[in-house]
Formats: structure tokens, sequence, C-alpha cells
């Protein structure tokens, strides 16, 4: 079976992106039942637009139609929180504001948290990089390396505290809301 140019490019661009998109919706919803359904929804309306013309941004077209999705199911729903409106407001895909500037300073800050990252402790690195950037759970860490569940969050808590201070370090401005209890913490214990 020969896949249309459409075909390939959804398997090719827009399926690698669904965990991503699956940790998306999860943190973006209420019911985490709905989540397999919201994906499928999301896919359709991706694939729908796409076969009248294909994005030049796959990524921030993903997620700018997942959010929208989002609103749309929320206000149909006439339950809407205020919290979950607030989230999807808050992001913002828009591919005009993605300057050359600001492409060349993220690959920056990117590789100054790639040499943070590195520069952490093997056992530290390895719990963030499962917890932050595979996704898994607290649990799922501790049994796959073998330590407690308090050993996770211990190590979570020194390696993105040591994250933090590299990139403000570095110059990196970071958004309060993600490492802003880091920062205090280590406030605090200084």
């Amino acid at each position: 079976m020969v896949l249309s140019d459409l075909d390939a490019w959804f398997v090719s661009e827009v399926l690698p992106m669904e965990a991503a998109l699956t940790r998306f919706l999860r943190r973006n919803w209420r019911d985490d039942a709905e989540v397999p359904d919201l994906r499928q929804d999301v896919y359709v309306r991706i694939y729908e637009s796409a076969s009248r013309s294909m994005p030049d941004q796959v990524k921030p077209f993903v997620f700018a139609t997942a959010r929208n999705l989002l609103i749309d199911r929320a206000r149909r729903a006439q339950i809407v929180s205020i919290e979950i409106i607030a989230d999807l407001d808050a992001l913002d895909f828009s591919a005009d504001e993605l300057t050359p500037e600001r492409h060349a300073a993220g690959r920056g800050e990117l590789r100054l948290l790639q040499s943070a990252l590195e520069a952490l402790p093997a056992k530290c690195r390895r719990v963030v990089e499962m917890r932050k950037i595979d996704g898994l759970s607290q649990r799922e860490v501790a049994t796959q390396l073998g330590i407690t569940e308090d050993t996770v969050e211990r190590q979570v808590s020194r390696g993105v505290r040591a994250l933090a201070d590299a990139l403000l370090s570095g110059g990196v401005q970071l958004d309060t809301k993600a490492f802003g209890r880091a920062q205090n913490e280590r406030r605090l214990s200084t």
C-alpha cells in the first residue's frame, strides 16, 4: 500500500508528537478518560486542515489545534473551569513570534541546558531525564532504577535546582512559575 503525500506527512511529522500531545491533553483537560478521544479529534482536525493547506511549522500547528479543540469542548460543556481557560490562554504557539533572533537565543539556551544537564551527577541526571524528559511518574522511575520514591523526589529537586542555577548564571530569563519554587527553596537553604 502506497501512502499519499498527506498520509506520509501525517505519519512522519504528526504521529511522532503523540506522547507530547497526550501529555498536553492530560495536563489541560479535567477527565483523563476523554484524552484518547480528544487526541483522535485533534488528529482529524489536523488531517482535514492539512488536506487543504500544509502548515509550515508542524509543532505549533498541532498544539494550537489541540488548544482550540479544548476551548471548543469547554465552551460546549458550558462548564468552564477558570484554570483551564487561564492555562490555555497562556499558551501561545504563534509562528509569527519565532524570529531568527529568538530561534538563535533558544538554541543557545538549549545548549546551555544540555551542558548543565551533562554536568549533573549521573544518578541525578538519569532521574531528571526520566521524570522531566521522558515523562515517567515518580513511582515508575523508582521502580526502574531500584530506588525509593523519596530518593527520586530529592534527586529531581536537586537536579532542577542545579539546572535553574546554571541557566540563571548563563543569563537566561526563567519562567517564574516553572522555577520559582526551586529558586525559593535554594534561597531558603543558603
